[in-house]
């Protein structure tokens, strides 16, 4: 707005105030800092010498190398090894045990009477127990044996002690053991799943993702989900989205491990000069830089520098273990900008700010300054 009823002796007093003002500027209200206090602090050094940050411009070279992390991926449930057997009897499993005899039978009394004429019963007949669970000290009590030890053995050597106790006392013992409640050879799932609980291991070695999908899969997208594996004092996580079936990652189960899924979406924020300022989810395995300037809007017109829109990232060091802050800038100035950010991939937690054009604080000098005297100025006209 012009000011052509401003009288002269209010010029006097808006004159100062408008050198004041532009000399002041930095302290007018803003949504943050221009691309050049950006560049500014990027120029930095911190005591040691190092650079505050690093700040780099998109190109071909840097969009690529930036890529290939993200699609070479990071193994972390692979290493955490340690494979043991599923078939060992431990405490507080429940056991089946059947004992078949011929002749003269110890558990089911003299059958001869059973036969015509009292001849002897050359058929085999068997006698099972009631349901047997191993005790904490992995231990079993039956009758004419007594306590039997049986933790870390498999069913067949459990049949063999059982067989080796009754020779002496029985004719032609045989034995048939059989798991009926597993609890040692488990592993426990719980977390963002729709049926989450013991699962019983078998001999057919299960893996991770078969655990996974006996159980209802993930109650949300495989990239929003993080899968946590505790094995003994090891726990290692890694996203659900980038377990490949039969893969390294993709570890085969062993007793005790305990699986966790935890819903953790992938987002990204927008601030600045956006048309819209948010935490946008992904909603998708993988969105370019091009789709997250769309979902914001893109840069407000009357505020944004187009030539400045920043990336914040916290990039892993390749070298050693850590991260460093890298700023990533795009130029929608330029035509071959815009191929960039569509092979450019957003990652979880980035940052984008759309950068204050330099030419913003003067007008918003000059608004505040006719806000001021618009008063006067509408007073005047109605004299």
């Amino acid at each position: 707005m012009s000011l052509p009823f401003v009288s002269s002796r209010m010029c006097a007093v808006l004159a100062p105030v408008a050198l004041l003002g532009v000399a002041g500027c930095t302290s007018l209200p803003s949504n943050g800092p221009t691309a050049g206090a950006i560049l500014h602090r990027a120029e930095a050094r911190q005591p040691d010498g190092t650079a505050t940050f690093q700040v780099i411009d998109l190109s071909l070279a840097s969009v690529e190398a930036m890529n290939a992390p993200v699609a070479a991926g990071v193994s972390t449930l692979a290493a955490l090894g340690g494979e043991r057997r599923v078939d060992q009897i431990g405490p507080g499993d429940v056991l089946s045990i059947t004992i078949y005899e011929v002749g003269v039978s110890l558990f089911a009394g003299n059958r001869a009477a059973a036969v015509a004429g009292g001849g002897f019963d050359p058929s085999a007949h068997g006698e099972t127990f009631p349901d047997t669970m191993v005790d904490a000290q992995g231990r079993i009590d039956l009758p004419y044996l007594g306590p039997i030890n049986v933790a870390g053995l498999t069913t067949g050597e459990v049949q063999q002690r059982l067989v080796a106790g009754l020779r002496g006392k029985s004719q032609d013992p045989r034995a048939l053991v059989t798991i009926r409640q597993n609890v040692t050879n488990t592993a426990y799932l719980s977390g963002a799943i729709p049926r989450p609980g013991r699962l019983a291991l078998t001999l057919g070695r299960e893996r991770l993702l078969d655990a996974i999908a006996n159980a209802g899969g993930s109650a949300a997208a495989a990239d929003d989900t993080l899968v946590r594996v505790v094995r003994g004092t090891q726990m290692a996580e890694q996203p659900l989205g980038t377990i490949r079936t039969g893969s390294a990652d993709d570890i085969t189960l062993v007793p005790g491990d305990r699986i966790e899924l935890i819903r953790r979406p992938r987002t990204y924020t927008a601030l600045g000069a956006a048309n819209r300022i948010a935490q946008v989810p992904f909603d998708s395995d993988r969105v370019s830089l091009a789709e997250a300037l769309a979902r914001v809007g893109g840069p407000n017109d009357n505020l944004a520098n187009p030539s400045a829109i920043f990336l914040f990232r916290y990039d892993a060091l390749a070298d050693a273990a850590g991260e460093r802050p890298v700023i990533y800038r795009l130029n929608l100035l330029r035509p071959d900008a815009y191929f960039l950010a569509q092979r450019f991939m957003m990652r979880d937690k980035d940052v984008l700010y759309f950068a204050n054009a330099s030419t913003n604080q003067p007008s918003k000098l000059f608004s505040i300054i006719n806000q001021l005297f618009t008063p006067f100025i509408t007073a005047r006209q109605i004299r």
